[in-house]
């Protein structure tokens, strides 16, 4: 007989079900895309504002990346301790409350701690939002939604991209484009209230009554065939100490789990991200700094992410063909390359401007490729925290990339080494992957296998808080 779990993965999508799962996801993840963007723009305008230095102006992405690294690791463990649903609305209402405050901020000091508190709020809202999509959606297109998801990226970029353009001519330009982002915000949260608690979480703690509810619901609303099905036995978990200790002890069941499956996670992370940050916080200054208008700057900013979207879609189409590794081996190469080529073609602007959009499609191509694969790495008890500490290992150092660039790496390096650097450890990071992970294609969340060991299963080891699956 199967289990409540695995009914749940090869259930038939529905737009009506899965689907409306997956806008409302999308949507908090939209915001986080808004507000990373968004620190490129912000970065000239507070910088002009309050008389910052090139070394200072790096101080405005990194207070939020920093706090979003913080928000990763406590949201991702806090969700697979109170449950994705709960989680799901508390992130976002955070990041709404601070965001709002902040665009009242009187001084940087100010300024700086209330865009680290926003970004603890919205740092969660990518590892819970990737665990209840993903353990809602059916294991044969979970893939193509999963890459979908980042669909939601560059529309977010893209409007934060938007709105910043339109309102630079408007007095305190960086305070209405906090403002403006809350209110869609707002909605959000009142919506999100409709989401049910994941099947997966709930047969994980052993909540069989709950689990079986929303299991049997989401088979009369699928047109499923009713069948039978076991919940197994919840999984031990030490719930002994604070916060600070729940987080920890995650951390240490994360690399228990598989040291090579997190060291790749987390290496892949970091590279990628450090190139895509180093871009998405510096290139309206860059631009500037080359002789771009302010409108025209951040106008070529914003179609670097719109373009995005053209690679999202990308994304989708190739992943369930050709695999995960496969899209990340080539893409995220790519993307290093060409921001490497846009360096040096600063000279041309035309030419610079479609080396930076061709780097928006790469990249947009490997992220969403990238945390698909991560996400289906982890068992269902670990999903949440394993991806929010790959993710928040690259927000701790993409989180003072912003400020590294600007007092270091650019001034003493130039922007093409800067970037071949970069470009670099994304290489390694591939090679990597490549060597040490398995492929997830196709397969049932928490039951990856590793096709290069005819005897290596990934598999959680038995501990006192922790069960085999």
């Amino acid at each position: 007989m199967r289990t409540g779990d695995q009914v749940v993965q090869d259930l038939p999508w529905r737009w009506s079900v899965q689907g409306k799962i997956f806008l409302i996801g999308g949507l908090g993840y939209m915001f986080d895309a808004w507000d990373v963007a968004l620190n490129g723009f912000l970065t000239p305008l507070v910088g002009t504002e309050f008389g910052l230095s090139p070394g200072q102006k790096g101080l405005v992405a990194t207070a939020n990346l920093i706090g979003m690294a913080v928000g990763a690791v406590a949201w991702g463990t806090v969700a697979d301790r109170i449950g994705r649903k709960r989680a799901f609305s508390i992130t976002l209402l955070l990041f709404a409350l601070f965001s709002a405050v902040g665009a009242l901020s009187p001084n940087l000091e100010i300024f700086l701690l209330l865009r680290f508190l926003a970004g603890v709020g919205l740092g969660g809202c990518i590892p819970v939002d990737y665990a209840i999509v993903s353990e809602f959606s059916p294991r044969r297109q979970r893939g193509r939604v999963l890459s979908a998801m980042d669909g939601w990226w560059p529309v977010g970029t893209t409007l934060a991209g938007v709105s910043a353009t339109l309102l630079v001519p408007v007095d305190g330009n960086w305070r209405w484009m906090l403002v403006l982002m809350i209110l869609p915000a707002v909605l959000l949260i009142w919506v999100r209230r409709g989401v049910p608690e994941s099947p997966l979480y709930l047969v994980r703690k052993g909540r069989e009554d709950e689990a079986r509810a929303v299991i049997d619901d989401l088979v009369r609303r699928t047109g499923a065939k009713p069948e039978p099905y076991v919940i197994p036995a919840a999984v031990a978990e030490d719930t002994r100490g604070g916060a600070l200790a729940a987080a920890f002890d995650q951390l240490r069941r994360v690399w228990a789990f598989n040291p090579r499956i997190t060291a790749v996670s987390w290496t892949l992370f970091t590279s990628v991200m450090l190139v895509y940050y180093a871009a998405l916080s510096w290139m309206p200054s860059i631009l500037k700094a080359e002789g771009f208008g302010e409108i025209a700057a951040f106008a070529s900013t914003a179609l670097m992410n719109a373009v995005g979207i053209v690679g999202v879609v990308l994304a989708v189409l190739v992943v369930d063909r050709v695999g995960r590794k496969r899209v990340i081996a080539t893409a995220g190469p790519a993307m290093a390359v060409l921001l490497v080529v846009f360096s040096l073609l600063l000279g041309t602007p035309s030419w610079a401007v479609v080396a930076i959009g061709a780097f928006g499609l790469f990249a947009l191509t490997v992220i969403p490729v990238m945390y698909a694969y991560v996400s289906e790495l982890y068992p269902t008890e670990l999903r949440a925290s394993g991806f929010g500490w790959a993710s928040s290992s690259s927000r701790a150092v993409t989180g003072f990339a912003p400020l590294l660039f600007g007092s270091v790496l650019w001034p003493v390096l130039g922007l093409p080494l800067t970037f071949t650097v970069l470009g670099v450890l994304v290489v390694a990071a591939v090679v990597f992957m490549m060597v040490a992970a398995p492929e997830t294609r196709g397969r049932e969340l928490d039951r990856i296998t590793d096709p290069g060991s005819a005897s290596t299963d990934v598999k959680t080891p038995a501990a006192p808080d922790a069960s085999v699956h």
